[in-house]
């Protein structure tokens, strides 16, 4: 048996990049969630993955929804990151969005953006395995720093040109 709290502190201790995905509720209200879990997955067709919690307000909405954005988030969006980790709504009140020509909620300031529609879904533990097929991709006329989070903390990592 593995003990719980030393699973989380081993996996804690891998840095990862933090994303916050977002799509719109049946009222085209934001709705969206902060996640660590993500990868990309294939170049041919081009896919990624993340992994939300069934127990997410927002994964029944990603589920219904269809498609979505990832949004990498730079280092500077520390407030993105910690309210779209919150559960109930109004998580964006305050953070500044608009709608992509694909109709999706984008952040603004975010090192890139993966639009995506929702490809395939798998069972993961707790965790559901969405996978996205990219349908288009934003990047900032300048290069930012990312956002890294590891042992709890998210920090910054210099800007790469």
């Amino acid at each position: 048996m593995i003990d719980t709290n030393a699973y989380k502190h081993v996996m804690g201790s891998f840095p990862s990049g933090v994303t916050v995905i977002t799509t719109l509720d049946d009222d085209g209200q934001i709705v969206g969630l902060t996640a660590s879990a993500f990868s990309s997955l294939s170049m041919d067709p081009p896919l990624v993955l993340f992994c939300p919690n069934y127990s997410s307000d927002s994964y029944p909405v990603l589920i219904k929804s269809k498609r979505f954005a990832i949004h990498l988030l730079s280092a500077e969006q520390q407030g993105e990151a910690y309210a779209f980790a919150k559960k109930g709504k109004d998580k964006a009140q305050g953070i500044e969005w608009t709608l992509s020509e694909l109709g999706n909620p984008i952040l603004a300031n975010a090192t890139a953006i993966i639009e995506c529609e929702l490809w395939r879904e798998y069972e993961g533990g707790d965790h559901a395995i969405l996978v996205g097929a990219v349908k288009n991709l934003i990047l900032p006329e300048q290069p930012v720093a990312p956002m890294v989070y590891c042992r709890g903390k998210m920090g910054a990592l210099p800007a790469f040109a």
